[in-house]
């Protein structure tokens, strides 16, 4: 549905900044990394600082997006922000800034806890760092 509205709107409408209480929505673009082709998804977000952070669900269901499996392979992609893009690289949180930042999901999402455990694999928290364009 958000692809569909991005492209009858020409990019103008379905991408949208986090608010108080309330994810964003982005555009990510990585590199397949069987097909080496670009692939696109649009993916809820927040921010913490510089850094844009995610969650590699698979609508809940087991395994992993193939959006995360391609950035395993090649970390470097692009993001779209409602009107500005940006160059990121990215990574998977650990210890205790895994558990923090899986804690300000909770703000968004109060049954976050209990859809996780409907899964045997763990969501890896996501963070895509800002790198310079060279």
């Amino acid at each position: 549905m958000h692809r569909a509205i991005l492209r009858v709107s020409g990019g103008r409408l379905g991408l949208r900044r986090p608010r108080p209480g309330k994810w964003g929505s982005l555009r990510l673009t990585t590199v397949g990394r069987l097909s080496g082709q670009e692939r696109q998804v649009i993916l809820a977000y927040f921010e913490d600082g510089s850094d844009l952070v995610l969650l590699s669900m698979n609508g809940w269901h087991e395994g992993h997006p193939a959006w995360w499996l391609n950035l395993r392979e090649a970390p470097e992609a692009t993001v779209e922000l409602g009107g500005s893009g940006r160059a990121v690289r990215a990574r998977a949180a650990e210890g205790q800034e895994r558990a923090r930042l899986w804690d300000r999901w909770r703000t968004f999402d109060k049954d976050l806890d209990a859809y996780a455990s409907l899964r045997s694999t763990e969501a890896v928290v996501v963070v895509l760092e800002p790198r310079p364009v060279v």
